[in-house]
């Protein structure tokens, strides 16, 4: 599903005007600013509202970092995003997680590698992906060792990353190319 050629190439910053770069030149990582920040600014409005929530989503919800990165690689390898894939295996080894944890989120809540509750963490997002709705055993599961916030930011992870998944296959964001 990955396009060859982007259908809204990422702007470098000698095309960005004065308030794009204020929207996006704080979002450097590992010293450049990736490639889906250079695409969202076609559209700066949108980009800075986005960036409110997706802010709140990788770095000021709830979950644990290993917990978040495990809901968003979950996310990302089921909507078959590779930008997101290869972004947040580098952010989740940052957050803790192993090589072979990371290729066991391909394999989901079977993998040896998960304690029971990673293991409900994988069960949501496998259910918000393809049913758009938590089981009442995968809720009660998770509510035994959540808080309602948690379970909150959980779902809104999911949510946030799938959206961001359709948005960068569909935008054909190309990886950056510290990632390739």
């Amino acid at each position: 599903m990955a396009l060859e050629t982007p259908r809204i190439p990422p702007l470098e910053a000698d095309e960005w005007s004065d308030t794009q770069r204020e929207v996006v030149e704080r979002q450097t990582m590992r010293g450049n600013v990736p490639n889906v920040f250079k695409t969202m600014i076609h559209h700066e409005a949108l980009a800075k509202r986005w960036l409110v929530f997706a802010t709140h989503i990788l770095s000021k919800n709830t979950l644990s970092p290993r917990e978040r990165e495990i809901a968003i690689l979950r996310t990302g390898y089921l909507a078959g995003s590779p930008y997101e894939w290869k972004q947040h295996v580098i952010i989740g080894k940052d957050a803790g997680l192993s090589s072979d944890e990371i290729e066991a989120i391909k394999e989901g809540a079977d993998a040896k590698n998960w304690s029971d509750h990673e293991g409900m963490i994988l069960r949501a997002c496998d259910e918000l992906h393809t049913d758009v709705f938590i089981s009442d055993e995968v809720w009660n599961g998770l509510s035994s060792t959540y808080s309602t916030q948690q379970l909150m930011d959980l779902m809104f992870t999911c949510g946030q990353y799938r959206m961001l998944a359709g948005a960068l296959n569909s935008m054909g964001v190309p990886l950056d190319d510290d990632i390739k």
